[in-house]
């Protein structure tokens, strides 16, 4: 492991952190150092995990109970669930509905200082009410996701369950470290294995 990145390059080589899609979109074409010969685009390693190192740092400046993650891909679900867990924020997944950061009269009404977006491609409205607000936004983007209104990109596949667990795992553990809640990666109980779909490692267990 080198002293610069989060974890050993390997890490995040395994799991296809840096893998994108066959679609680039003008805003990601400055993360992207290559395609492959299949015509997927490759994000840039040591830009991934600055701005995952940076995403931590931000969100580790609001109390908890201030910051809201939306997932909505049942990948991104299960990892936003386990950090929104481990760290004490709220969580919304699925379609978040107009009004849910603009009208008071709303039953679901909230006031987030910041918000966590796993994909603004599906998590769009999210997005919209954020910005309406003017609510800081983090998204996790990928190489086809418009980037309108996000503050801080953090460029990754957002697609993969793995990749995705690795992300949210390593975001959670940067942010109980610049919160003082930890002192040493070490002193993290959690896996990266806790923030996957339980569902789905069962079924590719049975397939074995």
């Amino acid at each position: 492991m080198t002293n610069e990145f989060l974890t050993d390059q390997a890490d995040y080589l395994e799991v296809g952190i840096h893998i994108g899609t066959k679609v680039k979109t003008p805003g990601m074409k400055r993360f992207i150092y290559k395609v492959r010969e299949d015509g997927l685009y490759l994000l840039d390693l040591s830009t991934i995990d600055s701005r995952i190192k940076l995403a931590a740092r931000l969100l580790s400046k609001y109390e908890p109970k201030e910051i809201v993650v939306t997932a909505s891909r049942i990948y991104a679900v299960s990892a936003a669930s386990k950090f929104a867990e481990i760290i004490g924020a709220r969580l919304m997944t699925g379609r978040v509905m107009p009004g849910v950061f603009t009208n008071p009269n709303r039953d679901d009404f909230t006031e987030p200082e910041i918000i966590l977006i796993s994909d603004n491609r599906n998590e769009r409205q999210a997005v919209k009410e954020a910005n309406k607000t003017n609510i800081p936004i983090v998204a996790l983007c990928d190489t086809d996701n418009w980037i309108k209104f996000v503050d801080l990109i953090v460029p990754c596949n957002n697609k993969g369950r793995k990749s995705l667990s690795l992300i949210y795992f390593l975001l959670a553990r940067e942010f109980m470290k610049e919160k003082g809640l930890i002192k040493s990666n070490e002193e993290f109980k959690y896996k990266v294995s806790d923030f996957e779909a339980k569902t789905e490692i069962k079924a590719e267990a049975k397939a074995k």
